[in-house]
């Protein structure tokens, strides 16, 4: 049983990608590290994936859904990180009413950050297909007042990353996807 966590590495070609979406492909390594680091070891795999070709019409994504389709059942979560890494609010969550519930129960472990919000809806490009075919999804909610600023366009660099806000987002990667992963059971469909 997986618990998949993601961003993607490809940019615009005006831009270092370092906010789209190098700072989701940031997080979700930097969870797995955390949770490795702290000697953690949950019941179901934490699975990394760092998409290509999202903006060339999410041909990774098609891709890597095609080769593992056939283990769908055992996809417990699908998460992605596309719309920068500022100050976290909470997840966007598509999925049963149960799950959800159960979603809000795990955000309230975020409440010293202030980010225990689950709002109504997941997005990706990445995570589109499986969630289409009923697979819990999540995406991370952020601040974005700013993220048009940068979004494809040559200020997309390191220097728009603010290093506390990205490990406030980390934290939210870490503690989400470590909680389901470790939980008795799958979250329900």
């Amino acid at each position: 049983q997986v618990v998949l966590l993601s961003g993607h590495l490809d940019s615009w070609d005006v831009g270092q990608g370092a906010m789209d979406d190098g700072g989701g492909a940031f997080i979700s390594w930097e969870a797995l590290s955390l949770i490795k680091d702290l000697g953690l070891r949950p019941k179901r795999t934490l699975r990394l994936v760092l998409w290509t070709g999202e903006e060339q019409g999410g041909v990774g994504a098609k891709q890597y859904y095609q080769l593992h389709k056939e283990n769908i059942s055992n996809f417990d979560i699908v998460m992605e990180s596309d719309e920068g890494t500022f100050k976290p609010s909470g997840l966007g969550f598509a999925g049963s009413a149960e799950a959800r519930d159960i979603m809000k129960e795990v955000m309230d472990l975020l409440q010293p950050i202030n980010a225990t919000d689950v709002y109504d809806t997941a997005d990706g490009t990445d995570i589109a297909y499986w969630m289409r075919d009923g697979v819990p999804g999540a995406s991370l909610h952020n601040d974005i007042n700013k993220y048009f600023w940068f979004h494809h366009s040559q200020g997309d660099t390191m220097t728009v990353q603010d290093p506390n806000q990205m490990n406030l987002c980390a934290a939210v990667w870490t503690v989400v996807s470590y909680v389901i992963a470790d939980m008795e059971d799958m979250l329900p469909r």
